[in-house]
């Protein structure tokens, strides 16, 4: 009887099938397991220093000092999260004038970084919203959107956002497919540093997705995971979302911390909800605590405490900023010096798209099988999708890369 039960036990989950593997963190192991010694990573969304290092910031460093000298305690957090950090993420991403007027109607939450915020933001959206909503979302976008979607039970749609023949925004396709959207959809936008294609809309286009929105009655969910990382300044990366809150639109705000403060592992982020009034924002909280609490009941602390140290003390905040342009300058370097040496190495193709493009990442326009050869061939990884982490270039091994890309696309059509 022992052995039958002990062999029963031991086959429960003998049924369940090996998973895929992520599409992104799959290529990162691939990367860790590859003992060249000339190989580079270009797969994954983290910044790097010149020399190819993850970076601390000083400004971070300087607020965990002051934590460590105030000898805090490691308790819980309310489920709902650190309250300063959450007042001063909101007004970091709505900007001044605007929380010093609506503040107190705006509902906020503690979220595990961007992911945490969509969850959670979806999550509310499905208990809350008309029965069939449809979440709308662009072609392409970070593929953990869809994932987070379904695990929420929504229904998914796409609206076209990429021209590959331009390698720019297909802006006419974007309005034609929201023109059809359903009157009262949630749509997904990133705020800034679209992310994969590094692809961002001008002024215009956004005054008229506003108008749009309006007339179709959109739910707005701006997923900001770059404020500050794209441009290097906060205000003009939050453009997009402020546009939208000073004609009245009532929007959600994710934002995240991994990037623009380098709190990768501390799962640093915010969701919030603009309300119509304070009763109404407290009903919006009381629901996104009830919703949090089975998720990860109780948000992290250490990361949340930088943040706000960072955030609310003025000398802190200044060097913070600093550090945020230094890190999208470096991107931005990075950006053209890929573009220039494939210009100067003879590549019969323009490159001149990846130096156009903003933000973390470039869409590339290289295609799977050029990706399988600069893996096989150069130990160079990216995404099969052509997508390259800008951060992962440094001075010692942009033009290596430059003529892997030469190589391997010299005699192809891109």
């Amino acid at each position: 009887m022992q052995c039958f039960r002990a062999l029963r036990y031991f086959s429960v989950w003998s049924q369940v099938p090996m998973g895929p593997a992520d599409p992104i963190l799959g290529v990162a192991a691939q990367f860790k397991a590859d003992p060249s010694t000339t190989k580079v990573n270009l797969s994954i969304g983290a910044y790097r220093d010149n020399d190819g290092k993850p970076v601390v910031l000083e400004s971070v460093k300087r607020a965990e000092q002051i934590i460590k000298e105030k000898k805090l305690d490691n308790e819980y957090l309310p489920v709902e999260g650190l309250q300063s950090f959450i007042d001063a993420s909101i007004k970091l991403g709505y900007g001044d004038a605007y929380y010093a007027q609506n503040g107190k109607s705006i509902a906020g939450c503690q979220v595990l970084s961007g992911t945490g915020a969509v969850r959670l933001g979806f999550e509310f959206s499905k208990k809350f919203l008309p029965q069939g909503t449809k979440v709308y979302m662009p072609n392409p976008t970070w593929p953990n959107h869809h994932n987070i979607a379904r695990m929420a039970g929504l229904e998914i749609s796409e609206y076209r956002y990429f021209d590959p023949k331009t390698r720019g925004v297909d802006f006419s396709g974007l309005v034609e497919d929201l023109n059809k959207a359903q009157n009262g959809s949630v749509i997904l936008f990133h705020a800034c540093a679209h992310n994969p294609t590094g692809c961002d809309l001008t002024t215009a286009q956004w005054t008229q997705l506003l108008d749009l929105t309006k007339k179709k009655n959109f739910l707005p969910f701006f997923d900001m995971a770059y404020q500050g990382f794209t441009s290097g300044d906060v205000n003009k990366d939050a453009e997009a979302v402020r546009l939208f809150t000073a004609q009245g639109v009532p929007i959600v705000l994710g934002q995240s911390f991994a990037k623009n403060m380098g709190l990768y592992g501390q799962r640093t982020g915010c969701l919030s909800f603009v309300c119509s009034n304070q009763q109404e924002k407290d009903k919006v909280v009381s629901q996104l605590k009830l919703l949090a609490r089975p998720l990860w009941s109780s948000p992290p602390l250490h990361g949340a405490r930088v943040a706000d140290i960072i955030l609310n003390t003025p000398e802190l905040n200044q060097l913070w900023l600093q550090e945020v342009k230094m890190m999208a300058n470096r991107i931005q370097l990075m950006r053209v010096g890929l573009a220039n040496t494939l210009k100067s190495l003879g590549s019969p193709h323009d490159w001149s798209h990846i130096s156009k493009q903003i933000g973390m990442f470039a869409f590339t326009g290289v295609g799977p099988d050029h990706v399988k050869e600069l893996i096989a061939k150069y130990h160079i990884y990216l995404l099969s999708s052509g997508r390259i982490s800008i951060a992962g270039l440094n001075e010692g091994n942009v033009k290596y890369v430059a003529e892997a890309f030469h190589d391997v696309t010299k005699n192809t059509k891109l």
